[in-house]
């Protein structure tokens, strides 16, 4: 951890949680938006001196391990030559809409993960984080050895970027269930039985844009659990 980078693109709410939670685990993290470094100094100076502001290709170029937190919609905007050769985790979603859809996603021809990649040819890009909200995120995170760890999904092609992720989430506080290549990211995309519903707890609801929710307490989802619910998904057009 030591010496090691992540740079985030992305500073709403997904990009900050994972930004908190690196800091708390003793990376350095360059944070970074579209709307440019100055917008981002309340952010920066709640997670302290292991946090710094730049442009995307600055985090992108500084980071040893670079985060996409930003919607899939904008994928036109990451900075493509300054990804080139760096460990990427996608932890993007598609929510498709009026003006906002991906034939190859619509007709399931592609997941999210391998999308990503086809976009980013010289990265090495890994699905993670993309699962739970980012309030459970932060609230579920255990050091290892805690028994009431939860475990988080990851796919990728390229097995030692998978191992470098991997090292990520563990040490930000999460077990390593391993789905697969990209090709399998498909079992944790939204609307599937192991996205965002089964660490929400009592009570709790999924997000809504023209209501209040309660997006509950937060439950422990183990790896014998993130298993079998990778195993019960389902295709869209099966659903």
């Amino acid at each position: 951890m030591a010496g090691t980078t992540i740079g985030i693109l992305g500073s709403g709410m997904i990009g900050g949680a994972i930004a908190r939670l690196a800091v708390d685990a003793g990376y350095d993290v360059v944070v970074s938006n579209r709307r440019g470094p100055e917008t981002l100094s309340e952010l920066v100076a709640d997670l302290g001196p292991h946090a710094r502001a730049a442009t995307p290709a600055e985090a992108a170029q500084a980071g040893d391990i670079v985060v996409i937190a930003i919607p899939l919609g904008a994928y036109r905007t990451l900075p493509v030559e300054a990804m080139r050769g760096k460990v990427v985790i996608d932890s993007t979603n598609y929510y498709p809409g009026p003006g906002n859809q991906i034939a190859g996603l619509d007709d399931e021809s592609t997941t999210t993960g391998e999308f990503v990649q086809a976009h980013l040819p010289e990265s090495s890009v890994i699905k993670a984080l993309s699962n739970v909200l980012f309030l459970h995120l932060v609230k579920l995170a255990r050091p290892a050895g805690d028994p009431e760890r939860s475990g988080l999904p990851i796919a990728g092609d390229d097995e030692q970027a998978k191992a470098t992720v991997a090292r990520f989430v563990d040490a930000i506080g999460y077990d390593v269930v391993d789905a697969g290549t990209l090709a399998e990211g498909w079992r944790f995309q939204r609307d599937t039985p192991l996205y965002a519903r089964p660490y929400l707890g009592e009570g709790g609801e999924m997000p809504s844009y023209d209501r209040e929710f309660n997006p509950g307490p937060g439950a422990q989802v183990d790896t014998a659990t993130v298993r079998r619910l990778l195993g019960e998904a389902k295709r869209y057009r099966d659903m």
